[in-house]
This record gives C-alpha cells, structure tokens and sequence, in this order.
C-alpha cells in the first residue's frame, strides 16, 4: 500500500490539475457565453455588458457542471502523464507500490469532489440558474417571445380523469396559460376530447379556458366563450411543472418529485436527476480508471499521443452512452436507478478490466 506521504502528494497533483482544468472550462464557458449574449442583446437597448457578465456569471456554474466528468478525465491523465513524464510512477514502483496502490489518492480525490459537487455545487448552482432564468426572462422578455416552438407542457388528475395540457407560455406565478391546448382522457383511458382556447386561467378547483374551441369524436366542432375543466392543481405546482429537474437543488429534488407526483404530474425527470446526481461520485470514479488505463505508458516507450486520444475518445463514448442510457430513462423505458447507475457501473467495471490487463496479465 502506499504510505501517507507519497499519497497526499499524489493527492494533492491530482486535486490540483483537476481544478486546474475545471478552472480553465469554466472561463472558456464564460467567455462563449458572455460573446453569444451579447450578439442577442445587439438590438436591444438598456442593457448594459455589466448585466451580460452577471447572466453569463449566473450561467456558467450550471453549465460548467455538465462538463465535470470530462474535466476530473483530463485532470486525472494530466497527472497520470506527468507522473510518469518524471519518472516519480517508476521510482514507486520501484519501492513496492503497485498500480492499485497509486491509484488509492486520485480515487479518493475523484470520490470526494464528486461528493462535494453534489452536496455543494450543485445547489449552489441551481440556485444561480434560477436566478439566470429570471433575469433572462426579464431581458429577453416571454418565452414565446424569442422562441416560437416553445411549449409549456402540463399532466394532471382530477375528478373527470386525466389530462395533458400545452400552452405556447405560462405565466411564473403559475395563474395563466398562453394559447392552451387540452387534451382530455376519461378514467378508463378514452380520449373524450381536445380543448382549443386563446388562454386559460387557474381558478381554486379548476381551469377556465377562454374563446375555447371543443372537438370531440363524432361530433361537430363547438365554441364556447368559457370551458371548465377540473383540476386539484395549484398555481405553486402549475409553476414548478415548467421548473426542469437541472433547475432544483439537489437537497429540493425529492420534496418537489414528491410534490410534482401528488399533483398528478411525471416526476420522472426528478426521480432521474436525483439518482444522476447520487451515482456522480461513481462515475468520477469510472473516469480514473479510465485515465488510468490510458496513462500510464511509458514514454520511451512511444505512442502516449494514440493513447490520449483514446482516453478521450473512451469518455466521449461513456458520456454520450449516458446522455442515450439517461434518454432512455426519460422516456420510461428503463428504471431512474437503472439508468443514472448503469453506465457509472460499467464504466467503472471496464476500466477495472482494462487495468487488470494491462498491469496484472
């Protein structure tokens, strides 16, 4: 095993080239950011750069914090390279300290911030993109404004069955719908009708949809210049319907599941970003190994460039496996656990593989 000295040295290379990176993502997130902001705002007036640096500073954490696993991947072979680049891997060797025993610092360091930046940063960064999404609403106006395809989408129970709701915006409070469309399904699942309407208001106990439009089956198109259509909704759960699951704080994530799944709507991208953010420390952890076992070649021995592009061609392949494994999830086809856990799982398997083979024989 390796002694307490040599590890908080690895410890410490490894901490230190992995924030390194992720330090220097973050500005190039910034920097793209704060040109592609201003390039919208050219047109309009009163909006000062300072406000755009702020939006772009509120933006970056969020958007930083998808990139992690790739920043604690070039972190980690950073310092598998130099390591070995000096020599200091060998003379390790030389002491008696195999591959699994360095690889206990870097290990624990990707276990830690991936505990960190679920408990921490990830809150901490919901939080600021809450306050982006306000204070872009407040430059850029209504989403309907500046984005045509846009759609509010809604489910919800009630007394008269089930239905699913789109509107072209809803208001943040909640209380109204922009051009709204109900689709409404009896109990036993029939489709009974589509409610077409110029808005729609949240009344205690229903919905009034306005100049409405009711198309049923078999039955001439009837207009009406108010529909009622019952609900057990309230404007907070209306709200949090068009909050994404990226826009809650981990520590929030259960309570609104909770919440969205007592009204009656899906809550299964919370219940997906929840075990997401559980399985993270995992993942990191998967990144290591990977590292690993595209690192640690020796230089004299040639080939490092082929090897650092296949470890960065392996964690594009885990990171595009996941965001396909996590549509999956999404859509109901496999379990918020199954989905968030398996690519970390065997990620983590395969590069435990790949080390064993190329270490052990």
């Amino acid at each position: 095993m390796i002694g307490w000295t040599l590890g908080r040295y690895f410890a410490a290379r490894f901490l230190t080239l992995i924030l390194a990176v992720f330090l220097t993502i973050c500005g190039m997130v910034f920097v793209v950011d704060f040109v592609e902001l201003l390039r919208r705002t050219s047109d309009i007036g009163g909006v000062s750069a300072r406000s755009i640096a702020f939006l772009s500073a509120l933006r970056t954490p969020s958007a930083s914090e998808q990139l992690m696993p790739f920043c604690v991947l070039c972190g980690a072979m950073a310092a598998f390279l130099d390591l070995t680049r000096k020599l200091e891997l060998l003379v390790a060797r030389a002491v008696g300290v195999s591959v699994w025993g360095f690889l206990v610092p870097p290990v624990a360091i990707a276990v830690l911030i991936g505990i960190a930046s679920v408990t921490l940063f990830n809150p901490v960064s919901a939080l600021m993109k809450q306050r982006a999404e306000v204070l872009e609403a407040q430059i850029f106006g209504d989403i309907s404004s500046t984005d045509p395809d846009a759609r509010f989408w809604l489910r919800q129970r009630s007394v008269d069955g089930e239905a699913i709701i789109k509107a072209r915006a809803a208001a943040r409070d909640g209380g109204r719908l922009t051009a709204p469309t109900a689709y409404v399904y009896g109990w036993d699942g029939r489709f009974e009708a589509e409610i077409e309407a110029d808005g729609a208001q949240l009344l205690e106990g229903v919905w009034r949809f306005d100049n409405a439009r009711i198309l049923m089956p078999g039955e001439e198109p009837l207009e009406v210049q108010h529909y009622l259509l019952a609900t057990n909704l309230t404007p907070q759960q209306v709200a949090k319907g068009g909050v994404s699951p990226g826009s809650v704080p981990f520590w929030d994530l259960e309570a609104v599941r909770g919440q969205t799944q007592s009204a009656g709507l899906d809550p299964i991208g919370f219940r997906l970003q929840f075990q997401s953010l559980l399985a993270r420390p995992l993942l990191f952890l998967a990144m290591v190994l990977i590292a690993a076992a595209f690192s640690l070649r020796f230089f004299r021995f040639g080939g490092i460039a082929k090897m650092v592009g296949g470890g960065v061609a392996a964690g594009f392949v885990l990171y595009v496996a996941t965001i396909l494994v996590g549509d999956l999830g999404q859509a109901g086809l496999l379990s918020a656990a199954v989905a968030a856990w398996s690519p970390a799982v065997v990620a983590s398997m395969l590069g435990a593989l790949a080390l064993l083979n190329q270490e052990d024989g």
